[in-house]
């Protein structure tokens, strides 16, 4: 019904990356084609980095769709790994069953696949998503795959992408080496206002909106404000506008469909945000107001120590990739796998179409309002619901 009241194919602003819907601002043009470069350049890694939401998913979407068969794909997005996993990871990427070898025989399996690729005059492609927690031994690990002078360089690509934390890391003294065959880094900023307003109305004609104008021009500044011009923000807001916007019967999204947004999102401008999340990093949260925390939960996964994250007013969204308020980094976890909402003294937890859902007492459930110390299952992971202040 959403899709036919707008007269849409598509729907314009999914959380999910998907490269026919990528807006190539010049920035994001500039990084493509680094990543492409890797093609004919095979000496250096490329490093792409960027904020949360910023893009960097979605342009290794549209590289990766348009490769050909002359080229094998590694794509690596569990990164949270020793160097052993890492490299049974990579073999599995190529069709192997890799996860009794030790790493002997793994580095052997891989340059025999690299000497018949080789062979066979094609190229591979090591594509690492979420780069940034990496381990150090892992990059070293890395680096000699590359290894210069080996044969591998010439059939060989890695591509990095992460959070700006990867920059710092590699900028570690004790990984020099692996600085020095970094032949090129781009870090992707957030859209600037007018890009706001272009990313949107191109979103829309490819859903199928063609040229009729859905928002109206004068809310951009509006949106820009409320998300700093960051394109996962942007169709979180846009979306909830929109929804906005179907419930009162309103084809057209203006400033009162935004304010709806916003006032459902509980967020503040993306500004005041961006500094509140620099005060917990720096933890001094309880110099903040208006934030409070209103419950925690607690995630705990089989040999590991449990961990908690606060829940405050509005919506965090929880899977897999670096992207999400709280990631779980698991092959059993969808990229964007659930959402807590939470407005007054109620959290409602919902699924995000995840492939393998959400269990409470051994059911799955699309939705489910939680009470204090309600336990939910995604994966392998347990969840733990704990309200501020409850015994």
């Amino acid at each position: 019904m959403f899709l036919e009241f707008f007269q849409l194919q598509e729907h314009p602003f999914r959380l999910s990356p998907d490269a026919n819907f990528l807006y190539l601002s010049k920035q994001h043009a500039r990084a493509l084609a680094y990543i492409e470069s890797t093609l004919w350049f095979t000496d250096g890694f490329v490093v792409i980095t960027g904020e949360i939401g910023c893009g960097k998913t979605t342009l290794l979407e549209k590289f990766l769709s348009e490769l050909d068969e002359s080229v094998t794909i590694a794509r690596i997005s569990q990164t949270q790994v020793t160097p052993v996993q890492f490299l049974q990871g990579l073999l599995a990427q190529f069709g192997y069953r890799p996860f009794r070898m030790g790493k002997a025989e793994l580095l052997d399996t891989i340059d025999r696949h690299l000497e018949s690729m080789l062979d066979e005059d094609k190229k591979v492609v090591i594509v690492v998503d979420e780069a940034q927690n990496l381990e150090r031994n892992v990059l070293e690990e890395l680096r000699l795959l590359s290894g210069v002078g080996s044969g591998r360089e010439e059939v060989l690509s890695i591509i990095l992408a992460g959070q700006p934390e990867l920059n710092q890391t590699l900028d570690s003294p004790d990984l020099e080496q692996l600085a020095q065959r970094t032949r090129l880094r781009y870090h992707l900023k957030p859209l600037s206002e007018e890009e706001t307003g272009a990313y949107i109305a191109h979103r829309l004609a490819v859903a199928g909106a063609g040229d009729r104008e859905i928002f109206d021009p004068d809310v951009t500044e509006m949106i820009y404000r409320y998300t700093g011009g960051v394109p996962r923000l942007i169709n979180t807001l846009c979306d909830t506008a929109m929804l906005a916007g179907f419930a009162e019967g309103s084809q057209s999204v203006g400033e009162t469909e935004i304010r709806a947004a916003v006032d459902e999102l509980r967020w503040s401008d993306y500004q005041s945000r961006t500094d509140r999340m620099a005060a917990l990093k720096a933890g001094i949260e309880n110099t903040l107001t208006g934030m409070e925390t209103v419950a925690r939960l607690k995630v705990a996964h089989k040999g590991e120590e449990p961990r908690e994250y606060p829940i405050s007013q509005g919506r965090i969204i929880l899977g897999r990739t670096g992207d999400n308020d709280l990631q779980i980094d698991s092959k059993y976890v969808s990229r964007h796998h659930a959402q807590i909402v939470t407005y007054g003294p109620d959290s409602v937890l919902e699924d995000l179409n995840s492939t393998n859902g959400i269990y409470v007492k051994g059911k799955r459930v699309k939705k489910h309002r939680l009470r204090d110390r309600d336990v939910f299952v995604i994966g392998e992971h347990e969840l733990m619901y704990l309200k501020q202040g409850e015994a």
